[in-house]
C-alpha cells in the first residue's frame, strides 16, 4: 500500500509539472547549440539542466531513463532527450526535444561535410584536433559527474568497473550485449528488491495499445533494417561498406 500511494503521488506531481512544447524547444536548442562531446557528455548536460537546473525529475527517474535507452540501441542521448521531451509535453514535446536538440548537431555535420569535401585539409587541422582533445576532457567531466549517482555503493561501483573492463577486453557489440546481460544477472542475484527504493513514474503516459504498437514498429525496424541491409549486399554482390543503416546499431 505504502508503494502504490507513493506511485500515485508521483503521479499526480508529474500532472502538475507539464510544460509547453515550446518550452521544452527552448530548453533542448540551448542543449543543442552549445553542448559538446559524445552521447556520454550529453547525458552528463542533460542531467545538470533537466535535474538540477530545472528540477523536471529527479536523479531516481533520470537514472532509470538513461539506464532503459542505454539497453536499446542507437544515440543514448537522442533517446533520453526524445524522452524527456515526451514526459514534459507528451508527443509534441518529444517532437520539440528532437527538434532542438539534434537536429542543430545534423545540420551543423552536412554543413561540416560539405566543407570538409571542398577543403581537403580541414580535417587534418589543428582546430579540429583540438576539438578532439577539448572533447576527452567534456567526456571525462560528464562520467565523474553521473558516476556519483549511478554507482553509488560498492556493488554497482565494482559493476560499472567490471562492464568497463570486458567492454574494454571485447571490442565490438558483442562486449556491449555481454556487459548488458552481465549486468543484469548480477542486479537480480545481487541487489534484493527490498533495498530497492519504490518505483517511480517517467511522466510517459502511453497507453497499453500505443506501448505495444511502438513496440512491434521497433523490432520490426531493428530487425527488417539489418536484413535488409545484407539481403543488398548479398544481391549486388558489393564489399563490405558503412552503410546508411549501420549507425542505428551503433553508440
Amino acid at each position: 500500500m505504502h508503494n502504490r500511494g507513493a506511485v500515485i503521488a508521483d503521479v499526480r506531481a508529474t500532472e502538475h509539472a507539464r510544460g509547453s512544447p515550446v518550452e521544452v524547444f527552448l530548453a533542448f536548442l540551448k542543449l543543442g547549440l552549445t553542448s559538446f562531446g559524445g552521447p556520454i557528455a550529453h547525458l552528463g548536460y542533460f542531467r545538470a539542466e533537466f535535474v538540477e537546473r530545472r528540477r523536471w525529475l529527479d536523479d531516481k527517474r533520470y537514472s532509470d531513463l538513461v539506464a532503459l535507452c542505454q539497453f536499446l540501441p542507437g544515440p543514448t542521448s537522442s533517446q533520453v532527450g526524445i524522452a524527456l521531451g515526451l514526459g514534459r509535453a507528451g508527443w509534441p514535446g518529444s517532437l520539440a526535444a528532437w527538434c532542438g536538440f539534434t537536429l542543430p548537431s545534423a545540420i551543423a555535420l552536412i554543413v561540416f561535410a560539405f566543407g570538409v569535401s571542398r577543403w581537403t585539409g580541414l580535417a587534418s587541422s589543428g582546430a579540429v584536433h583540438g576539438l578532439k582533445v577539448v572533447a576527452v576532457a567534456v567526456v571525462a567531466q560528464a562520467v565523474s559527474g553521473m558516476a556519483k549517482t549511478l554507482c553509488p555503493d560498492r556493488l554497482r561501483g565494482g559493476l560499472a568497473l567490471l562492464a568497463t573492463l570486458l567492454v574494454l577486453a571485447t571490442p565490438g557489440a558483442l562486449g556491449q550485449i555481454a556487459a548488458i546481460v552481465l549486468g543484469g544477472v548480477i542486479g537480480v542475484v545481487g541487489v534484493r528488491s527490498s533495498d530497492l527504493p519504490p518505483p517511480q513514474h517517467l511522466g510517459c503516459e502511453l497507453g497499453t495499445h500505443v506501448a505495444a504498437t511502438l513496440l512491434v514498429l521497433f523490432v520490426a525496424l531493428l530487425v527488417g533494417l539489418a536484413s535488409a541491409d545484407v539481403a543488398s549486399r548479398h544481391t549486388f554482390q558489393v564489399r563490405p561498406e558503412p552503410s546508411p543503416t549501420q549507425p542505428f546499431y551503433r553508440h
